[in-house]
């Protein structure tokens, strides 16, 4: 695969464009500690790729929370708003992969798993609004990844054919979600201790695999592989 067929760049959210999985965790203990409960082992895992409501609809079925499902989000978006607006920065080399896409009219398109208020606060805090056409929630199509739904909803909008898309992604979910949808996916690495076990996983779903953005850039400022 070369640049030179890529005509969208599809980016998932956190652990991807911005470092937040850290902040995901702190939250998930939290939260689940007002209740009583202990946050398992398992749960990052158990939720990947889940939209917004799937993940509060898993949340209040495994926990037996005494919440409604627009109560555990309304919970965790003021939660993590604040977080999201001074907290959390982007990846390095992704501004400048931005304006790569920009200045060559290249067009991007975000597919997160987030509520639309989160992913507003880091738009906003970033200053990253005018570099996408489109932003996608999980929670605006039939099923979150790995169903390649989200994937398919973005390229429609952009106005280009799936297999013009290069997907970021930082999870075996959202990877799987990218191939399914026939588009080539670059492997983001996640400092997050779960990411980092994933890797050999995301290593066999991906067509390759980066440290970070900074790595995709030769000595002249042209993007390679």
């Amino acid at each position: 695969m070369t640049f030179d067929k890529i005509k969208a760049f599809i980016f998932d959210l956190d652990g991807t464009l911005v470092d937040s999985m850290w902040m995901w965790k702190t939250i998930d203990i939290e939260f689940l500690g007002r209740y009583g409960c202990e946050c398992p082992d398992d749960l990052q895992r158990a939720i990947e790729g889940m939209s917004f409501t799937e993940t509060a609809d898993y949340f209040l079925k495994r926990f037996a929370l005494p919440l409604s499902t627009d109560e555990i989000k309304g919970i965790w978006t003021e939660m993590s708003i604040d977080k999201y607006r001074s907290q959390v920065p982007v990846k390095p080399g992704v501004m400048r992969l931005l304006q790569y896409a920009k200045d060559r009219g290249i067009r991007c398109g975000i597919a997160t798993s987030n509520g639309t208020d989160m992913v507003d606060a880091v738009l906003a805090s970033q200053n990253l609004r005018p570099y996408f056409q489109v932003v996608t929630t999980a929670c605006e199509v039939k099923e979150g990844k790995p169903s390649p739904d989200i994937y398919l909803k973005v390229a429609e909008t952009l106005g280009v054919r799936p297999e013009e898309c290069l997907v970021f992604e930082d999870v075996p979910a959202g990877a799987t979600a990218g191939k399914r949808a026939g588009m080539t996916v670059c492997g983001v690495a996640d400092a997050d201790a779960d990411a980092r076990n994933l890797r050999d996983e995301m290593l066999e779903i991906t067509d390759f695999f980066i440290e970070d953005f900074r790595q995709l850039f030769d000595e002249n400022g042209e993007v390679r592989l």
